[in-house]
Protein backbone atom coordinates (compact mmCIF):
# COMPACT_ATOMS: atom_id res chain seq x y z
CA UNK A 1 0.00 0.00 0.00
CA UNK A 2 3.06 2.46 -0.61
CA UNK A 3 1.88 3.68 -4.20
CA UNK A 4 2.09 7.78 -4.27
CA UNK A 5 1.22 9.05 -7.12
CA UNK A 6 2.97 12.41 -8.52
CA UNK A 7 0.34 14.71 -9.51
CA UNK A 8 2.02 17.92 -10.31
CA UNK A 9 3.17 17.35 -13.34
CA UNK A 10 -0.60 17.07 -14.53
CA UNK A 11 -3.06 19.19 -15.17
CA UNK A 12 -7.25 19.36 -14.22
CA UNK A 13 -8.79 18.62 -10.87
CA UNK A 14 -6.74 17.56 -8.28
CA UNK A 15 -9.12 14.41 -8.36
CA UNK A 16 -8.75 13.77 -11.77
CA UNK A 17 -4.69 13.86 -11.89
CA UNK A 18 -5.01 10.84 -9.14
CA UNK A 19 -6.84 8.71 -11.14
CA UNK A 20 -5.06 9.82 -14.26
CA UNK A 21 -1.80 8.66 -12.59
CA UNK A 22 -3.09 5.60 -11.54
CA UNK A 23 -4.02 4.75 -14.98
CA UNK A 24 -0.86 5.50 -15.86
CA UNK A 25 0.79 3.77 -13.39
CA UNK A 26 -1.03 0.73 -14.31
CA UNK A 27 -0.16 1.00 -18.03
CA UNK A 28 4.03 1.62 -16.87
CA UNK A 29 3.68 -1.89 -14.16
CA UNK A 30 4.12 0.31 -11.24
CA UNK A 31 1.02 -0.82 -10.13
CA UNK A 32 -0.41 -4.41 -11.38
CA UNK A 33 -3.59 -6.32 -11.23
CA UNK A 34 -4.82 -7.03 -7.86
CA UNK A 35 -2.16 -4.61 -5.89
CA UNK A 36 -3.39 -2.86 -2.51
CA UNK A 37 -3.86 0.52 -2.69
CA UNK A 38 -3.62 2.96 0.39
CA UNK A 39 -6.62 4.12 1.93
CA UNK A 40 -8.36 7.22 1.09
CA UNK A 41 -7.41 8.94 4.39
CA UNK A 42 -3.44 8.04 4.21
CA UNK A 43 -3.02 8.80 0.45
CA UNK A 44 -5.14 12.19 1.09
CA UNK A 45 -2.40 12.72 3.94
CA UNK A 46 0.63 11.57 2.10
CA UNK A 47 -0.55 13.95 -0.87
CA UNK A 48 -1.43 17.26 1.56
CA UNK A 49 -5.16 17.46 0.20
CA UNK A 50 -8.33 16.86 1.93
CA UNK A 51 -9.79 13.42 1.99
CA UNK A 52 -13.42 14.89 -0.28
CA UNK A 53 -10.98 14.85 -2.99
CA UNK A 54 -9.47 11.23 -2.74
CA UNK A 55 -12.71 9.81 -2.24
CA UNK A 56 -13.86 11.72 -5.39
CA UNK A 57 -10.59 10.34 -7.22
CA UNK A 58 -11.06 6.81 -5.86
CA UNK A 59 -15.30 7.00 -6.55
CA UNK A 60 -14.10 7.78 -10.48
CA UNK A 61 -11.73 4.93 -10.72
CA UNK A 62 -14.15 2.56 -9.75
CA UNK A 63 -15.89 4.17 -12.45
CA UNK A 64 -13.67 3.61 -15.12
CA UNK A 65 -12.99 0.41 -13.79
CA UNK A 66 -9.32 0.54 -12.98
CA UNK A 67 -10.38 -0.43 -9.10
CA UNK A 68 -12.04 -2.09 -7.17
CA UNK A 69 -13.23 -1.95 -3.64
CA UNK A 70 -13.67 -5.50 -1.76
CA UNK A 71 -15.79 -4.71 1.64
CA UNK A 72 -13.86 -5.72 4.69
CA UNK A 73 -10.44 -5.60 2.66
CA UNK A 74 -10.18 -2.30 1.21
CA UNK A 75 -9.21 -0.78 -2.50
CA UNK A 76 -7.60 -3.19 -5.09
CA UNK A 77 -6.42 -2.28 -8.79
CA UNK A 78 -8.80 -3.82 -10.95
CA UNK A 79 -7.78 -8.11 -12.37
CA UNK A 80 -9.24 -6.53 -15.52
CA UNK A 81 -10.32 -3.47 -17.83
CA UNK A 82 -13.39 -3.90 -16.42
CA UNK A 83 -16.88 -2.76 -17.91
CA UNK A 84 -18.17 -0.08 -15.55
CA UNK A 85 -20.76 -1.82 -13.71
CA UNK A 86 -23.44 1.05 -14.95
CA UNK A 87 -22.89 -0.98 -18.44
CA UNK A 88 -24.47 -4.28 -17.03
CA UNK A 89 -28.45 -4.12 -18.14
CA UNK A 90 -30.69 -3.53 -15.52
CA UNK A 91 -31.75 -5.70 -12.98
CA UNK A 92 -28.93 -8.29 -13.72
CA UNK A 93 -26.32 -6.96 -11.08
CA UNK A 94 -23.66 -10.16 -12.29
CA UNK A 95 -24.12 -11.20 -16.16
CA UNK A 96 -22.93 -14.77 -16.93
CA UNK A 97 -24.88 -15.05 -19.79
CA UNK A 98 -22.15 -13.65 -22.91
CA UNK A 99 -19.64 -15.83 -23.54
CA UNK A 100 -16.82 -13.23 -23.93
CA UNK A 101 -13.34 -12.90 -23.62
CA UNK A 102 -12.40 -11.66 -20.16
CA UNK A 103 -9.67 -8.46 -20.24
CA UNK A 104 -6.67 -8.68 -17.84
CA UNK A 105 -4.68 -6.06 -17.08
CA UNK A 106 -1.95 -8.18 -18.89
CA UNK A 107 -3.42 -8.05 -22.43
CA UNK A 108 -3.08 -4.11 -22.07
CA UNK A 109 -6.12 -3.72 -24.54
CA UNK A 110 -6.39 0.47 -23.52
CA UNK A 111 -2.84 1.09 -24.50
CA UNK A 112 -2.38 -0.88 -27.20
CA UNK A 113 -5.22 0.02 -29.04
CA UNK A 114 -4.03 3.87 -29.06
CA UNK A 115 -0.64 2.42 -29.78
CA UNK A 116 -1.86 0.52 -32.59
CA UNK A 117 -3.85 3.61 -34.18
CA UNK A 118 -0.99 6.04 -33.50
CA UNK A 119 1.29 3.76 -35.45
CA UNK A 120 -1.69 3.35 -38.22
CA UNK A 121 -1.90 7.34 -38.26
CA UNK A 122 1.77 7.78 -38.33
CA UNK A 123 2.15 5.36 -41.77
CA UNK A 124 -1.00 6.28 -43.41
CA UNK A 125 -3.26 8.02 -41.54
CA UNK A 126 -6.53 7.43 -39.95
CA UNK A 127 -8.72 9.01 -42.58
CA UNK A 128 -7.49 6.70 -45.36
CA UNK A 129 -9.47 4.55 -43.26
CA UNK A 130 -12.93 6.48 -43.71
CA UNK A 131 -13.92 5.60 -47.30
CA UNK A 132 -15.42 2.41 -48.87
CA UNK A 133 -12.76 -0.35 -49.43
CA UNK A 134 -12.56 -3.59 -51.07
CA UNK A 135 -14.88 -5.73 -49.78
CA UNK A 136 -13.72 -9.02 -47.92
CA UNK A 137 -10.54 -7.18 -47.07
CA UNK A 138 -7.52 -6.00 -49.30
CA UNK A 139 -4.90 -7.91 -50.85
CA UNK A 140 -2.36 -7.09 -47.95
CA UNK A 141 -4.42 -7.35 -45.37
CA UNK A 142 -5.98 -10.91 -46.71
CA UNK A 143 -2.43 -12.04 -46.79
CA UNK A 144 -1.29 -11.10 -43.64
CA UNK A 145 -4.32 -13.17 -42.03
CA UNK A 146 -3.39 -15.79 -43.72
CA UNK A 147 -0.14 -15.84 -43.24
CA UNK A 148 -0.90 -15.39 -39.51
CA UNK A 149 -2.90 -18.53 -39.64
CA UNK A 150 -1.19 -20.96 -41.28
CA UNK A 151 0.53 -21.54 -38.18
CA UNK A 152 -3.01 -23.64 -37.32
CA UNK A 153 -4.38 -24.56 -40.87
CA UNK A 154 -1.56 -24.77 -43.55
CA UNK A 155 -3.19 -24.51 -46.60
CA UNK A 156 -4.59 -21.02 -45.31
CA UNK A 157 -3.81 -18.30 -48.28
CA UNK A 158 -4.95 -15.05 -49.57
CA UNK A 159 -6.86 -15.87 -52.26
CA UNK A 160 -9.09 -18.28 -50.44
CA UNK A 161 -9.77 -16.05 -47.37
CA UNK A 162 -12.38 -13.33 -46.96
CA UNK A 163 -12.62 -10.57 -43.70
CA UNK A 164 -16.21 -10.20 -42.04
CA UNK A 165 -17.68 -7.81 -39.91
CA UNK A 166 -17.78 -11.17 -37.38
CA UNK A 167 -18.57 -14.38 -37.21
CA UNK A 168 -22.52 -14.39 -37.13
CA UNK A 169 -22.48 -12.88 -40.55
CA UNK A 170 -20.08 -15.79 -42.01
CA UNK A 171 -22.58 -17.89 -40.60
CA UNK A 172 -25.86 -15.97 -42.15
CA UNK A 173 -24.11 -15.18 -45.31
CA UNK A 174 -22.93 -19.09 -45.72
CA UNK A 175 -26.44 -20.64 -45.15
CA UNK A 176 -27.60 -18.23 -47.74
CA UNK A 177 -24.95 -19.54 -49.91
CA UNK A 178 -25.14 -23.44 -49.23
CA UNK A 179 -29.37 -23.74 -48.43
CA UNK A 180 -32.06 -22.68 -49.66
CA UNK A 181 -35.38 -22.53 -47.44
CA UNK A 182 -36.22 -25.81 -46.46
CA UNK A 183 -33.10 -27.24 -47.02
CA UNK A 184 -31.49 -29.12 -44.26
CA UNK A 185 -28.32 -28.44 -42.43
CA UNK A 186 -26.93 -30.57 -39.65
CA UNK A 187 -25.72 -29.40 -36.37
CA UNK A 188 -24.61 -31.18 -33.24
CA UNK A 189 -27.88 -31.74 -30.61
CA UNK A 190 -26.62 -28.41 -28.76
CA UNK A 191 -25.32 -25.53 -30.71
CA UNK A 192 -24.73 -22.31 -30.57
CA UNK A 193 -27.86 -19.99 -30.70
CA UNK A 194 -26.44 -17.87 -33.56
CA UNK A 195 -26.86 -20.58 -35.99
CA UNK A 196 -30.87 -21.28 -34.83
CA UNK A 197 -31.33 -17.37 -35.64
CA UNK A 198 -29.70 -17.17 -39.04
CA UNK A 199 -31.41 -20.96 -39.80
CA UNK A 200 -34.60 -19.12 -38.88
CA UNK A 201 -34.23 -15.90 -40.73
CA UNK A 202 -33.39 -17.98 -44.14
CA UNK A 203 -36.11 -20.62 -43.62
CA UNK A 204 -33.27 -23.57 -43.65
CA UNK A 205 -34.44 -26.40 -41.46
CA UNK A 206 -31.49 -27.52 -38.62
CA UNK A 207 -31.42 -31.27 -37.58
CA UNK A 208 -29.48 -32.06 -34.55
CA UNK A 209 -27.15 -35.13 -33.94
CA UNK A 210 -26.35 -36.82 -30.84
CA UNK A 211 -23.72 -35.61 -28.91
CA UNK A 212 -21.59 -37.02 -26.01
CA UNK A 213 -19.02 -35.76 -23.55
CA UNK A 214 -16.48 -35.73 -26.29
CA UNK A 215 -18.91 -34.15 -28.99
CA UNK A 216 -20.75 -35.25 -31.74
CA UNK A 217 -20.96 -39.26 -32.35
CA UNK A 218 -19.50 -40.16 -35.77
CA UNK A 219 -22.52 -42.95 -36.47
CA UNK A 220 -25.37 -40.38 -35.34
CA UNK A 221 -23.36 -38.19 -38.45
CA UNK A 222 -23.01 -40.99 -41.08
CA UNK A 223 -26.88 -41.85 -39.98
CA UNK A 224 -28.15 -38.14 -40.04
CA UNK A 225 -26.36 -37.83 -43.58
CA UNK A 226 -28.05 -40.77 -45.17
CA UNK A 227 -31.14 -40.09 -43.71
CA UNK A 228 -31.07 -35.99 -44.95
CA UNK A 229 -28.92 -35.41 -47.24
CA UNK A 230 -27.50 -31.83 -46.22
CA UNK A 231 -26.27 -29.15 -47.54
CA UNK A 232 -24.01 -28.53 -44.99
CA UNK A 233 -22.93 -30.13 -41.60
CA UNK A 234 -21.71 -26.69 -39.12
CA UNK A 235 -19.90 -27.73 -36.15
CA UNK A 236 -18.00 -26.35 -33.71
CA UNK A 237 -15.18 -29.26 -32.38
CA UNK A 238 -13.03 -27.34 -30.30
CA UNK A 239 -14.18 -25.89 -26.95
CA UNK A 240 -17.95 -26.55 -28.13
CA UNK A 241 -20.54 -24.31 -26.90
CA UNK A 242 -22.30 -24.88 -24.63
CA UNK A 243 -20.91 -27.95 -23.56
CA UNK A 244 -16.91 -27.29 -23.99
CA UNK A 245 -16.94 -30.91 -25.50
CA UNK A 246 -13.34 -30.83 -27.88
CA UNK A 247 -13.60 -33.56 -30.42
CA UNK A 248 -10.57 -36.07 -30.06
CA UNK A 249 -8.21 -36.51 -33.35
CA UNK A 250 -9.74 -39.89 -34.18
CA UNK A 251 -12.76 -38.52 -34.55
CA UNK A 252 -12.12 -35.24 -36.10
CA UNK A 253 -11.14 -37.89 -38.78
CA UNK A 254 -14.12 -40.21 -38.71
CA UNK A 255 -16.40 -37.12 -39.55
CA UNK A 256 -14.13 -35.76 -42.26
CA UNK A 257 -14.69 -39.16 -43.84
CA UNK A 258 -18.46 -38.97 -43.02
CA UNK A 259 -18.42 -35.29 -44.88
CA UNK A 260 -16.46 -36.18 -48.15
CA UNK A 261 -18.37 -39.66 -48.39
CA UNK A 262 -21.94 -38.19 -48.36
CA UNK A 263 -20.48 -35.76 -50.78
CA UNK A 264 -21.50 -32.54 -48.25
CA UNK A 265 -19.53 -29.57 -47.12
CA UNK A 266 -17.98 -28.26 -43.59
CA UNK A 267 -19.27 -24.86 -41.93
CA UNK A 268 -16.43 -25.96 -39.24
CA UNK A 269 -16.75 -22.58 -36.41
CA UNK A 270 -13.58 -22.19 -35.40
CA UNK A 271 -14.31 -19.24 -32.64
CA UNK A 272 -12.93 -20.76 -29.84
CA UNK A 273 -9.79 -23.04 -31.34
CA UNK A 274 -7.12 -20.33 -31.09
CA UNK A 275 -7.25 -20.37 -26.73
CA UNK A 276 -6.86 -24.75 -27.29
CA UNK A 277 -4.01 -24.39 -30.00
CA UNK A 278 -3.90 -27.99 -29.66
CA UNK A 279 -6.92 -29.25 -31.74
CA UNK A 280 -6.16 -29.45 -35.61
CA UNK A 281 -9.15 -27.80 -37.47
CA UNK A 282 -11.09 -30.56 -39.24
CA UNK A 283 -10.33 -28.30 -42.41
CA UNK A 284 -6.85 -29.60 -42.42
CA UNK A 285 -8.14 -33.27 -42.83
CA UNK A 286 -10.68 -32.10 -46.00
CA UNK A 287 -9.97 -28.33 -46.93
CA UNK A 288 -11.34 -28.35 -50.36
CA UNK A 289 -14.63 -29.38 -48.58
CA UNK A 290 -14.73 -26.96 -45.53
CA UNK A 291 -15.58 -23.38 -44.79
CA UNK A 292 -13.44 -22.57 -41.52
CA UNK A 293 -14.42 -19.82 -39.99
CA UNK A 294 -12.05 -17.81 -37.22
CA UNK A 295 -13.19 -14.78 -35.04
CA UNK A 296 -11.14 -12.72 -32.29
CA UNK A 297 -14.73 -12.03 -30.61
CA UNK A 298 -14.11 -15.27 -28.10
CA UNK A 299 -10.08 -14.20 -27.84
CA UNK A 300 -9.99 -10.75 -28.03
CA UNK A 301 -13.04 -8.69 -28.01
CA UNK A 302 -16.48 -9.18 -30.29
CA UNK A 303 -16.60 -5.01 -30.67
CA UNK A 304 -13.96 -5.05 -32.93
CA UNK A 305 -15.61 -7.53 -35.61
CA UNK A 306 -13.34 -8.94 -37.39
CA UNK A 307 -13.56 -12.35 -38.46
CA UNK A 308 -12.08 -14.50 -40.92
CA UNK A 309 -13.60 -17.34 -43.78
CA UNK A 310 -11.23 -19.71 -45.30
CA UNK A 311 -13.00 -21.21 -48.16
CA UNK A 312 -12.33 -24.16 -50.18
CA UNK A 313 -11.07 -22.08 -52.88
CA UNK A 314 -10.70 -19.00 -54.91
CA UNK A 315 -13.65 -19.56 -56.89
CA UNK A 316 -16.03 -19.85 -53.15
CA UNK A 317 -14.30 -16.90 -52.23
CA UNK A 318 -15.28 -14.36 -54.97
CA UNK A 319 -18.48 -15.92 -54.40
CA UNK A 320 -18.28 -15.22 -50.40
CA UNK A 321 -17.30 -11.96 -51.04
CA UNK A 322 -20.28 -10.85 -53.30
CA UNK A 323 -22.36 -12.09 -50.69
CA UNK A 324 -20.70 -9.67 -48.14
CA UNK A 325 -20.87 -7.15 -50.29
CA UNK A 326 -24.57 -7.59 -51.02
CA UNK A 327 -25.09 -7.70 -47.13
CA UNK A 328 -22.94 -5.61 -44.78
CA UNK A 329 -20.72 -4.46 -48.11
CA UNK A 330 -17.71 -4.60 -45.71
CA UNK A 331 -16.13 -4.84 -42.49
CA UNK A 332 -15.27 -1.74 -40.58
CA UNK A 333 -11.75 -0.75 -42.31
CA UNK A 334 -10.27 1.20 -39.32
CA UNK A 335 -10.82 -1.86 -37.30
CA UNK A 336 -9.46 -4.52 -40.03
CA UNK A 337 -6.24 -1.97 -40.01
CA UNK A 338 -5.78 -2.15 -36.37
CA UNK A 339 -6.01 -6.08 -36.12
CA UNK A 340 -4.06 -6.24 -39.00
CA UNK A 341 -1.05 -4.55 -37.57
CA UNK A 342 -1.28 -6.54 -34.55
CA UNK A 343 -1.22 -9.61 -36.47
CA UNK A 344 1.98 -8.42 -37.97
CA UNK A 345 3.72 -6.83 -35.02
CA UNK A 346 2.79 -10.37 -32.67
CA UNK A 347 0.34 -7.75 -30.24
CA UNK A 348 -2.57 -10.32 -31.17
CA UNK A 349 -0.70 -13.47 -29.95
CA UNK A 350 0.74 -11.72 -26.79
CA UNK A 351 -2.87 -10.40 -26.09
CA UNK A 352 -4.69 -14.15 -26.60
CA UNK A 353 -1.85 -15.30 -24.16
CA UNK A 354 -2.88 -12.79 -22.24
CA UNK A 355 -6.67 -13.54 -22.25
CA UNK A 356 -6.15 -17.45 -22.19
CA UNK A 357 -4.17 -17.34 -19.06
CA UNK A 358 -6.66 -15.84 -17.73
CA UNK A 359 -9.29 -18.06 -18.61
CA UNK A 360 -7.13 -20.88 -17.66
CA UNK A 361 -7.35 -18.87 -13.59
CA UNK A 362 -10.69 -18.41 -13.67
CA UNK A 363 -11.66 -21.91 -14.23
CA UNK A 364 -9.82 -23.05 -11.53
CA UNK A 365 -11.70 -20.40 -9.83
CA UNK A 366 -14.85 -21.97 -10.43
CA UNK A 367 -13.30 -26.00 -10.14
CA UNK A 368 -13.00 -25.28 -6.75
CA UNK A 369 -16.16 -23.11 -6.49
CA UNK A 370 -18.33 -25.95 -7.49
CA UNK A 371 -16.63 -29.43 -6.23
CA UNK A 372 -19.30 -31.69 -5.97
CA UNK A 373 -21.27 -30.57 -8.96
CA UNK A 374 -21.24 -32.16 -12.17
CA UNK A 375 -20.38 -30.12 -14.98
CA UNK A 376 -18.16 -30.04 -18.39
CA UNK A 377 -15.31 -27.57 -18.40
CA UNK A 378 -11.77 -27.39 -20.12
CA UNK A 379 -9.20 -25.22 -18.81
CA UNK A 380 -8.97 -22.60 -21.50
CA UNK A 381 -12.57 -22.53 -22.03
CA UNK A 382 -14.60 -18.78 -21.46
CA UNK A 383 -17.49 -21.13 -19.89
CA UNK A 384 -18.45 -24.51 -18.01
CA UNK A 385 -21.61 -26.51 -18.99
CA UNK A 386 -23.34 -27.01 -15.62
CA UNK A 387 -25.98 -30.17 -14.82
CA UNK A 388 -28.68 -28.53 -12.82
CA UNK A 389 -30.29 -30.04 -9.82
CA UNK A 390 -33.32 -32.12 -10.95
CA UNK A 391 -37.26 -31.99 -10.35
CA UNK A 392 -36.24 -27.94 -9.37
CA UNK A 393 -37.77 -25.30 -10.33
CA UNK A 394 -35.86 -23.27 -13.26
CA UNK A 395 -32.70 -22.24 -11.40
CA UNK A 396 -31.99 -19.93 -14.25
CA UNK A 397 -34.82 -18.10 -13.85
CA UNK A 398 -34.38 -18.31 -10.04
CA UNK A 399 -31.10 -16.80 -10.44
CA UNK A 400 -32.02 -14.30 -12.83
CA UNK A 401 -34.85 -12.88 -10.08
CA UNK A 402 -31.79 -13.01 -7.60
CA UNK A 403 -29.61 -10.53 -9.96
CA UNK A 404 -27.49 -13.26 -11.39
CA UNK A 405 -27.70 -14.43 -15.05
CA UNK A 406 -26.94 -17.57 -17.10
CA UNK A 407 -28.04 -19.15 -19.93
CA UNK A 408 -30.54 -22.22 -19.58
CA UNK A 409 -29.81 -25.52 -22.22
CA UNK A 410 -33.47 -24.68 -24.08
CA UNK A 411 -31.48 -21.60 -25.90
CA UNK A 412 -28.94 -24.51 -27.31
CA UNK A 413 -31.88 -27.39 -28.11
CA UNK A 414 -32.38 -28.32 -31.54
CA UNK A 415 -34.39 -31.33 -31.49
CA UNK A 416 -36.45 -32.78 -28.14
CA UNK A 417 -36.45 -31.59 -24.54
CA UNK A 418 -33.95 -29.45 -23.37
CA UNK A 419 -31.30 -31.03 -21.01
CA UNK A 420 -31.60 -29.65 -17.59
CA UNK A 421 -28.02 -27.54 -17.62
CA UNK A 422 -27.11 -24.01 -18.34
CA UNK A 423 -24.25 -22.94 -19.40
CA UNK A 424 -21.75 -20.46 -16.89
CA UNK A 425 -20.12 -17.72 -18.75
CA UNK A 426 -16.67 -16.97 -16.65
CA UNK A 427 -15.34 -14.41 -19.43
CA UNK A 428 -18.08 -12.45 -18.97
CA UNK A 429 -17.09 -11.66 -14.65
CA UNK A 430 -15.95 -8.47 -14.43
CA UNK A 431 -12.97 -9.46 -12.56
CA UNK A 432 -12.07 -12.45 -9.97
CA UNK A 433 -13.77 -10.93 -7.44
CA UNK A 434 -17.02 -10.10 -9.03
CA UNK A 435 -16.88 -14.25 -10.65
CA UNK A 436 -16.19 -15.47 -6.96
CA UNK A 437 -19.44 -13.83 -6.05
CA UNK A 438 -22.00 -14.88 -8.91
CA UNK A 439 -20.23 -18.92 -7.91
CA UNK A 440 -21.05 -17.76 -4.41
CA UNK A 441 -25.07 -16.67 -5.78
CA UNK A 442 -24.84 -19.96 -7.96
CA UNK A 443 -23.53 -22.22 -5.11
CA UNK A 444 -26.14 -21.29 -2.51
CA UNK A 445 -28.78 -21.24 -5.55
CA UNK A 446 -28.27 -24.99 -6.06
CA UNK A 447 -27.97 -26.18 -2.88
CA UNK A 448 -31.66 -24.38 -2.24
CA UNK A 449 -34.56 -26.86 -1.50
CA UNK A 450 -36.89 -26.65 -4.79
CA UNK A 451 -39.80 -25.18 -2.39
CA UNK A 452 -37.93 -22.38 -1.26
CA UNK A 453 -36.90 -20.82 -5.13
CA UNK A 454 -40.83 -21.04 -5.79
CA UNK A 455 -43.11 -18.23 -6.52
CA UNK A 456 -46.40 -18.05 -5.38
Amino acid sequence: MDWTPTISELSGPRYQRIVEAMEADIAAGRLVRGQQLPTQRSLARALGIDLTTVTRAYTEARRRGIMEARVGQGSFVSETSARRAVDLPHPVAIDLSMNVPPHPLEAQLDERIIAGLEAIRAQSGLTAFLNYQPPGGSAHEREVAARWLRARVPHAHADKLVIFPGAQTILFNLLAHLARPGDVVLTEALTFPGIKAAAAQLGVRLVGVAMDDGGILPDALAKACRTHRPKAVYLIPTLHNPTTATLAPERRGAIAKIIRDADTVLIEDDAYGLLDRSASPIANLIPERTYLATTLSKCIAPALRVAYLLTPDSGAQLQMRGHLQATVQMPAPLMVALVTHWLETGVADRIITAIRNEAIGRQQLAQRALKGFQYQAKPAAHHLWLKLPEGRPDVAAYLLRNGLAIVAGDAFAIDGPPPHAARVSLGAARNRSELTEALRILVGALHKPADTRQIV
